[in-house]
């Protein structure tokens, strides 16, 4: 068991026993889903939720909050469950085993504290659970020193391929790029994607790719573009954030380095984009 809890985290306000639920029943869940044993691991962040990230979570509102994240090796959620996980007494767990009331309860805990849940598995590759509950304001002081050390990245006018199916993915990315120096070219599938790039290759510094759409995908898309150009910057982001999981293994054949995991911040989107412009080229 892993446990990370850094100095300075910031205080939030709420009921110590149900925060105690909170991690009680998270921390059983993931017992459960590694019965041949395996890792569990448990972290503590201060957590900034800005514009980008709450326009690609809806239950999300910006602000600042403490995350809670109770991770886990075990055996996963199918995708076809994950969206009941939460209702009352749904569960996968035998009769004797399980009331369907663990999860439930814990959503109704976190709304009460005015804060949303993130989860993130894949089946075989486990789960991780990412609770994040609303911290106290601070002084407007304090608040100014928080912004001031906030300041962002910037674009030099290179311009960026965004391919994703989700409109308002699409949307809310490329007004942050736009707003941050980045002129910006979209497109809603991999197909469209590549017929971008065949038009304005010369111009397009980074591609920046959904890994599951519709009609081509972003691992054929992205075997696609590196035929057309070897060298070009593509950095892949998906909602799947496990090592072993399948786009994981076609990003690493197609030689890609640069990963972001849905939903992300302006800052990891904005520093991400800033490192792989800044890298120089191999000789």
């Amino acid at each position: 068991m892993n446990f990370s809890l850094p100095n300075q985290t910031w205080t939030i306000l709420g009921d110590p026993t149900h925060i105690h639920q909170i991690l009680l029943n998270l921390c059983v869940n993931a017992r459960d889903a590694m019965p041949g044993g395996g890792n569990l691991a448990i972290g503590i962040e201060n957590f900034v939720v800005d514009e980008q990230y709450a326009g690609m979570n809806p239950e999300a509102r910006t602000g600042r909050y403490v995350k809670i994240t109770v991770a886990d090796s075990g055996t996963g959620i199918s995708a076809d469950i994950v969206d009941k996980i939460f209702d009352p007494f749904f569960t996968t767990k035998e009769v004797t085993k399980g009331t369907g009331l663990g999860l439930s309860t814990v959503m109704a805990v976190v709304k009460s504290h005015r804060g949303f849940i993130d989860v993130d598995s894949e089946p075989g590759h486990g789960t991780s659970f990412k609770v994040f509950l609303p911290a106290m304001q601070k002084s407007s002081g304090e608040l100014e020193k928080q912004t001031q050390a906030l300041k962002l990245p910037l674009g030099n006018g290179e311009t960026v391929l965004v391919v994703d199916d989700e409109a308002s993915i699409l949307e809310i990315t490329s007004r942050t790029l736009q707003a941050h120096g980045y002129r910006v070219l979209t497109a809603t599938n991999g197909a469209e994607g590549v017929a971008s790039f065949a038009q304005h290759a010369k111009d397009i510094a980074v591609v920046l790719s959904d890994m599951m759409m519709p009609i081509m995908d972003g691992p054929a898309m992205i075997h696609a573009l590196k035929r057309m150009n070897p060298g070009i910057n593509i950095i892949a982001s998906s909602g799947l954030n496990e090592p072993g999981s399948t786009h994981h293994a076609a990003m690493a054949m197609a030689g890609v380095k640069h990963f972001l995991i849905k939903p992300f911040t302006a800052r990891t989107l904005l520093t991400t984009m800033r490192t792989i412009l800044d890298e120089k080229p191999k000789a």
